[in-house]
């Protein structure tokens, strides 16, 4: 499982705009968002890499948790 924390993710445009970018990445993945946490779950078969340039080309700074 893949784990980023977005401390700039503060709303649920935002949080839903990640999931998305998320989601494309990594289609095979199940993507959870969390808001209140600040954090996006990925689980399932994905490049740790390709999934924080998604969220970084949708306007946010993914970090990894």
């Amino acid at each position: 499982m893949l784990i980023f924390t977005v401390p700039d993710m503060t709303c649920g445009h935002c949080a839903s705009t990640i999931g998305k970018a998320a989601r494309a990445a990594a289609p095979a993945a199940e993507v959870t968002v969390n808001l209140a946490s600040k954090r996006v779950e990925v689980a399932g078969e994905a490049d740790a890499s390709v999934v924080a340039a998604a969220i970084r080309a949708a306007g946010y700074e993914p970090a990894a948790a």
